[in-house]
């Protein structure tokens, strides 16, 4: 909402030679010295505002003075806590405004000039059609690997993505440059850092998104948050064509299994080439793919990494396959032994980097498919750099 602002007029003063300058208030003022200043208040919300989202900042400001007292009365007459700066060149609210309620402002400012000027005025918060909950992707006190995503997910399309990226925060520990970017049909956020995260890196996730419009009509319900941990540095890396995998931890290979990949000559069982990203794992996982004819396969110690049907798993009818031809319908088969040892050292968010393979990975290919974009096009898709 625009601001408001009020102005007291400034008296003239005279000189030997007199000098007009505009004061920016529709006054002229004379003369070779500095008159000093009325107080220049501005008011957020102004007076008047309707249909305020509650999430927008409140906050009155002063040029060319101070703040004397302050207050927000709600309502019931009860006084919304707030804060005054150290200069008392600011007054902001310390507290969630409630939606379709009229709140009224009270107080005063000290010109340079030594003269007051009263605040007044009352804005009353929009009475929101639907209430939104987001969804946060990361839990507090987890631990995740490297290539870990953020994301923010939304019961429906999001229309004001400026404003919902605006209320975003993330901080890291030691300082991990990333940027946001609108995915999956408008209905989440993603943020990923440019690189990988260095091992040990904390992370805090904001979203103060309680009072944010989020489409018309449409308001986030409350706040999400998270603080969680990066763990040691995995990759696994592998080449179709080569029938192995790597896994490489801290820079060191510990690592090297026979795999059989996905059948290369078949679009529809091909592993496809890029960074997966580990979404999660089970000690037993039953698979299912009817246009191959086969249903309720259970296969053990299976690590999921992407949602286009994608594992990595054991499987001890492929071993004679394993490291010598590719036959799955696109997973990475390994012996159960192998399988399983993988499955102890691996976590949510390690990145597994496929090559040689005729397809590539794509947005289209699940959740977490954050790595396929470069980092241009992935600053791209943030709301605030379109």
């Amino acid at each position: 909402m625009a601001g408001l602002v009020l102005t007291l007029a400034l008296s003239a003063c005279s000189g030997s030679e007199p000098q007009t300058t505009n004061t920016g208030t529709g006054q002229q003022q004379s003369g070779g010295g500095q008159t000093p200043q009325a107080a220049k208040v501005t008011v957020k919300p102004a007076g008047g505002a309707q249909d305020v989202a509650p999430g927008e900042p409140a906050q009155i400001t002063v040029a060319d003075g101070t703040l004397g007292s302050v207050t927000l009365t709600n309502p019931d007459g009860k006084q919304v806590k707030g804060e005054l700066s150290a200069d008392k060149k600011s007054w902001t609210v310390g507290e969630q405004l409630g939606y379709g309620k009229t709140y009224t402002w009270a107080g005063d400012a000290t010109g340079a000039d030594g003269k007051k000027v009263d605040i007044s005025g009352n804005f009353t918060t929009v009475k929101p059609k639907k209430q939104v909950q987001a969804s946060i992707n990361v839990g507090d006190g987890q631990e995740y690997g490297v290539a870990m995503p953020i994301v923010i997910s939304f019961k429906g399309k999001v229309t004001d993505k400026q404003s919902v990226e605006k209320a975003l925060k993330v901080e890291t520990t030691p300082k991990t440059e990333g940027s946001w970017a609108w995915l999956e049909g408008d209905t989440a956020v993603h943020w990923r850092p440019k690189e990988y995260y260095k091992s040990g890196t904390t992370v805090k996730v904001e979203g103060k998104l309680y009072g944010v419009k989020i489409a018309e009509g449409t308001y986030g319900k409350e706040d999400v948050t998270a603080d969680f941990k990066i763990g040691r540095k995995q990759v696994v890396t592998g080449n179709t064509t080569e029938h192995t995998m790597q896994v490489i931890r801290e820079g060191q290979q510990i690592a090297e299994y026979p795999v059989s990949y996905g059948l290369d000559s078949d679009p529809g069982r091909v592993t496809k080439s890029g960074t997966h990203v580990v979404m999660g794992k089970q000690a037993s996982y039953a698979m299912s793919n009817p246009r191959y004819g086969y249903e309720n396969v259970v296969v053990p110690w299976a690590v999921r990494i992407s949602n286009n049907g994608e594992f990595i798993h054991g499987l001890a009818a492929s071993i004679w396959a394993q490291g010598k031809k590719n036959v799955s319908h696109g997973c990475l088969n390994l012996s159960p032994k192998n399988a399983k040892e993988y499955f102890d050292g691996t976590m949510t968010g390690d990145p597994v980097e496929i090559s040689g393979s005729t397809q590539k990975l794509t947005s289209k290919d699940g959740d977490y498919s954050d790595w396929t974009y470069t980092w241009e096009e992935w600053t791209k898709l943030s709301a605030l750099n379109s």
